[in-house]
């Protein structure tokens, strides 16, 4: 194990804030089963908790763990896709109550290489992912661009700034009756 997936699996074991690169962007993530971590990522982003924040899980068997079902056309769908896709989910399990909408939905994104899918494996559960940024504010395109007062109150800055290739958001769908309805391409 690298020390840098050590070192981020110890942060999230103590329900503390980490950088780390996504499968997308530089995110602030944290144990999502924990109210009291995800509290706090609402608090550094200054975002109201009522605005609910994308969970990344590292496989299907792992997000069978945290939704009540899988509709058979998700399924089909993250078998031939290969871009980077959170779906929302109803009737989520097992996370943390605070992380959830409203609506009693979760948006949850399957992570499938790199550093971020070994992070997760590793740590055995899901964690949060939202823009290493204050909210209304762009969102970081590199490590660089990350704001010194973020960087200054998490517990752990992966140190892998030429880890994330991506640079943007991922996309963001819901099935709704079978049929894929696109939030944010």
């Amino acid at each position: 194990m690298s020390s840098e997936l050590y070192l981020a699996i110890d942060s999230l074991e103590k329900e503390e804030l980490i950088v780390y690169p996504t499968d997308t962007i530089y995110g602030i993530g944290c144990d999502a089963t924990s109210s009291k971590a995800v509290s706090q990522v609402f608090e550094i982003k200054q975002r109201e908790e009522s605005k609910s924040l994308i969970v990344l899980v590292s496989s299907i068997v792992m997000l069978n763990k945290y939704v009540e079902i899988i509709p058979k056309e998700i399924i089909n769908y993250l078998k031939t896709n290969e871009k980077p896709t959170t779906i929302i989910y109803n009737n989520p399990l097992n996370l943390a109550k605070n992380i959830i909408a409203k609506d009693n939905t979760i948006a949850i994104r399957i992570v499938f290489k790199g550093f971020c899918h070994e992070l997760i494996k590793t740590f055995g559960k899901p964690i949060v992912s939202t823009s290493a940024n204050i909210s209304n504010k762009p969102a970081p395109i590199n490590f660089k661009d990350i704001d010194e007062s973020i960087l200054s109150k998490v517990d752990y800055v992966v140190n892998l700034p030429l880890e994330n290739k991506s640079n943007k958001p991922s996309t963001i769908i819901k099935f709704v009756n079978g049929k894929i309805e696109f939030l944010r391409k």
